[in-house]
């Protein structure tokens, strides 16, 4: 006769104290992600908000993706102060931390600080310029800014980068400017996800400052536009084109 003998496994439930020590144990281990975890938790609360998703949402109407909506919003008196920057050889990459509802939710997707990117011809940023919102002033599209509309947070910061180029180079896209003006544009908004634009003169800010610096022949890293996001601007100056200006804290 076989005998079979089988080994009976007991299962308890660990003691209120063992369930302590583990936890505490792993939380030390892992208290930085842990504090990550529940920083990004923050951040995606405050960000879809009502108030922020009402901000937003309010905003779309506004918005196309097939046809320009904006055209002219940038006058002759822009221009002749383009004109007369000439003089700097330079163009200016301005990278900021704005915190408006828009911002707030590109970030959510890029995991990063600074998501607006703006072009300016002047260093006092007198020609600042990008594609955003229009600030319910302007249309959607390419629009002047003004630094002090950059204020939407106690932490909101701007950071300004001077890219040196030829005379040559920076006339190229200030005509470009000038044609994208008349011609028309508006903001690339379902771009954001796709990373695509349906026509040429619709793109969003980080895409449209890396497609100025094509054009003018002085890009110093390479992307496709529609993938570019405004850090990549610092991040990718791997052969250090660029020269720090200033930070704007407010």
């Amino acid at each position: 006769m076989l005998l079979f003998t089988q080994k009976i496994h007991l299962f308890y439930l660990p003691s209120v104290e063992e369930v302590s020590t583990i936890t505490f144990s792993q939380m030390k281990r892992h208290q930085k992600r842990i504090y990550q975890a529940v920083n990004t938790f923050g951040k995606f609360r405050h960000t879809l908000s009502m108030h922020n998703l009402q901000e937003i949402f309010s905003d779309l109407n506004r918005h196309s993706a097939i046809r320009y909506v904006n055209n002219g919003s940038l006058d002759n008196d822009y221009f002749q102060k383009a004109e007369q920057s000439l003089t700097d050889p330079g163009l200016y990459i301005v990278i900021s931390n704005t915190g408006s509802a828009a911002s707030e939710l590109i970030g959510l997707f890029t995991q990063k600080q600074f998501n607006h990117a703006s072009l300016s011809f002047d260093a006092d940023l007198t020609t600042i310029i990008s594609y955003n919102g229009g600030e319910r002033v302007y249309p959607p599209g390419l629009n002047p800014e003004m630094i002090h509309a950059f204020h939407k947070k106690a932490d909101a910061s701007v950071l300004i980068y001077r890219l040196p180029v030829s005379v040559t180079q920076k006339r190229k896209v200030i005509d470009t400017i000038k044609q994208i003006n008349q011609t028309g544009s508006a903001y690339n908004i379902l771009g954001l996800v796709t990373k695509h634009s349906m026509r040429r003169n619709i793109m969003f800010c980080s895409q449209f400052v890396y497609t100025m610096l094509q054009i003018a022949d002085a890009t110093y890293f390479d992307k496709e536009p529609g993938h570019v996001q405004p850090t990549d601007f610092i991040e990718l100056d791997y052969h250090r084109k660029l020269t720090y200006v200033s930070e704007i804290k407010f």
